[in-house]
């Protein structure tokens, strides 16, 4: 299953707090676009690049990556982008494609 954009765009558009891979804390995510999933901690803004969380789900989908959250990050690192890995894995556990 692809990742359908629109639908991220539809679940975070408006921004969320969504609970970490590890929990007990949140990751906000202060909306969604067509260029990525905007992201913000207390010191730092970044976006979760569209094309890199694509990629992602679809090496995912076809087992070229681990669906276990702990794993992922490393891979994530190597296989996509060496760019917000962690908040990556929140993100894609939080849309049901980790474990």
């Amino acid at each position: 299953m692809a990742l359908d954009w629109a639908w991220v765009e539809d679940r975070y558009g408006d921004g969320t707090r969504i609970p970490t891979v590890a929990g007990g804390k949140t990751l906000e995510i202060t909306g969604a676009d067509a260029a990525g999933v905007h992201i913000r901690h207390s010191l730092w803004r970044d976006t979760l690049a569209r094309e890199h969380l694509e990629k992602a789900v679809d090496l995912i989908e076809t087992d070229r990556m681990s669906r276990h959250a702990g794993l992922f990050v490393e891979e994530y690192r190597a296989l996509v982008a060496d760019v917000r890995a962690t908040s990556a894995a929140h993100v894609l556990k939080d849309l049901g494609f980790l474990e």
